[in-house]
């Protein structure tokens, strides 16, 4: 096994962070996965993927293991669907490019997402109207205590908003080593509600968008917004959208009567965290070279040497601020390594 020491992570995370890893080593094949958890001279392991969704404050004193397993391949089809099992170690981005190719439609509007396809269910990542639960059929995880494979079905994920069984009960017990989408032939049930998506389809034109003119335009958007993490250091979406009962909204909204809003139940309703940090005044501000993005208040930024504990304390002062102004208590989407 070719276990390297002392190895910089700083490659390893969109926020370019640079620690250090003790031990580190890259997981090739399902063998390399079981072979690496059964040693006992290492017996602190830490799992590293895409790093798309993670903050690390601290070097890591244990192995690392790179989940980078490789291969998308047809499962199951008929002639309305396909089911294509993807290994963790896809770049997500890449891999939904690929099944637009294929002209597969179901994860357009998750276009450009950062990360890796292994962490996907984790986070139920999602984007304008769509989330990873709506088109997964199932996902194979190792258990690190015993390294038996073990099938999850949809259901068993317990998904919610940004929420699973692997972020709860299932945290640190087992790694995704690939999952099985069920995604349309024909009939594409095409999702172009959200506001962003409509207005960039009028503004080129597009009537009768395909699921390529949808991803097209996820794209663009994102592109507009979101700063490309090879060019400046960030995660994507630092904070989730707060979801609040209707007592907190309609105290909330006397109060902000031109606050966007959604309705996500009959008595939830789920408020942009980023419009609450813009109003909070911290969008396009920089603190060192810890930062919150020019164009969207959402997402922290590396503007190139900050540390893990210049971006953590930014969130909390983020939080703190939000909180006094609004009443409103905003959480980290990322996992933060501390």
């Amino acid at each position: 096994m070719d276990i390297k020491s002392n190895t910089s992570l700083k490659t390893y995370n969109t926020f370019g962070i640079d620690v250090r890893a003790k031990y580190f080593y890259e997981i090739n094949h399902i063998a390399d996965l079981k072979q690496a958890l059964q040693l006992k001279e290492h017996p602190h392991k830490f799992i590293i993927s895409g790093g798309s969704n993670m903050l690390l404050t601290k070097d890591i004193d244990a192995l690392v293991l790179h989940i980078n397993l490789k291969g998308i391949e047809v499962v199951d089809q008929n002639n309305e669907t396909v089911q294509i099992k993807v290994m963790a170690g896809e770049n997500w981005h890449d891999m939904v490019m690929w099944t637009l190719e294929q002209g597969y439609g179901g994860l357009e509007n998750m276009s450009l997402i950062p990360g890796n396809t292994g962490t996907a269910p984790i986070q139920n990542i999602g984007a304008y109207g769509v989330e990873l639960k709506d088109v997964m059929v199932s996902c194979e995880a190792m258990r690190i205590s015993d390294q038996q494979l073990k099938n999850f079905t949809n259901a068993e994920c317990q998904f919610g908003y940004r929420d699973s069984f692997f972020k709860n009960e299932g945290k640190g017990k087992f790694i995704i080593t690939s999952v099985i989408f069920e995604l349309t032939k024909k009939g594409h049930k095409k999702n172009t509600s959200y506001g962003a998506i409509e207005a960039k389809l009028n503004e080129r034109q597009i009537v009768e968008p395909s699921i390529k003119d949808i991803s097209d335009a996820v794209i663009a958007i994102r592109r507009e917004k979101l700063p490309d993490p090879t060019v400046l250091g960030n995660s994507g979406s630092f904070f989730k959208n707060p979801v609040v009962n209707e007592s907190t909204f309609k105290k909330f909204i006397e109060k902000n009567s031109k606050a966007p809003f959604y309705q996500v139940s009959e008595h939830e309703y789920k408020i942009p965290a980023g419009w609450l940090i813009e109003q909070s005044g911290f969008k396009g501000k920089r603190f060192g070279d810890a930062g919150v993005h020019k164009n969207q208040a959402l997402v922290l930024v590396n503007h190139g040497h900050a540390t893990g504990v210049d971006i953590l304390k930014l969130a909390y002062r983020i939080i703190e601020e939000v909180d006094k102004n609004f009443g409103i208590k905003i959480e980290p989407e990322v996992n933060i390594i501390k």
